[in-house]
């Protein structure tokens, strides 16, 4: 897992609430085990006609959105099943962070250990990123921040997580690191 400290980037805006993990990325694409690739069918329903032809009207599939790596969603993110596969999809595509006022607990959980960064803000923040698609935001990772429009804004995020984001490991990681202490520990109790 790549160290996320700051994310600067300008925002894609897709506005809709309640977009849940079979929207992020369809059901019959599951049968990898590999992250590498998820991002060619990331909102595939959405992206692209029957015949594999991109939707030009789909946010993603414009030239304004290209390098954006901040995505701005609606109301409820991540919401549905408990795929892993939905923060692989985004960051296979591009996408480091993803900002919302809410997003789904076991959506953020499964971003978190995987490395990308879900940032709550609230509604007034959260307008006004709606209403400003391709907006330049800094998302500082240590801090717990996101500027935008000029305002530093909070958005919640555990000690844990946020040391494990900024070192680039996840939770295995961060045991292996502990592996001196723990044979200490064991050696002394034996």
């Amino acid at each position: 897992m790549e160290a996320v400290k700051q994310i600067v980037s300008k925002t894609v805006v897709l506005s809709n609430d309640d977009i849940d993990t079979d929207q992020i990325i369809p059901a019959r694409f599951l049968t990898t085990t590999t992250k590498e690739g998820l991002g060619r069918n990331l909102f595939a329903d959405w992206r692209y006609e029957k015949d594999g032809r991109e939707r030009k009207e789909f946010v993603l599939n414009q030239p304004a959105s290209l390098g954006a790596t901040v995505l701005v969603g609606g109301n409820n993110f991540g919401c549905g099943s408990s795929r892993e596969h939905a923060p692989w999809a985004l960051l296979d595509f591009g996408i480091r962070a993803v900002v919302s006022t809410a997003i789904a607990d076991i959506f953020r959980s499964n971003s978190l250990k995987n490395g990308l960064v879900p940032v709550i803000v609230d509604a007034a923040t959260h307008r006004w990123l709606l209403e400003h698609p391709g907006a330049d935001v800094k998302i500082d990772v240590p801090s717990a921040t996101i500027e935008v429009n000029g305002k530093s804004v909070a958005f919640p995020i555990d000690r844990f997580s946020r040391y494990c984001l900024v070192n680039g490991i996840d939770q295995l990681g961060y045991l292996l690191e502990q592996n001196a202490a723990i044979t200490r520990y064991e050696q002394a109790h034996a």
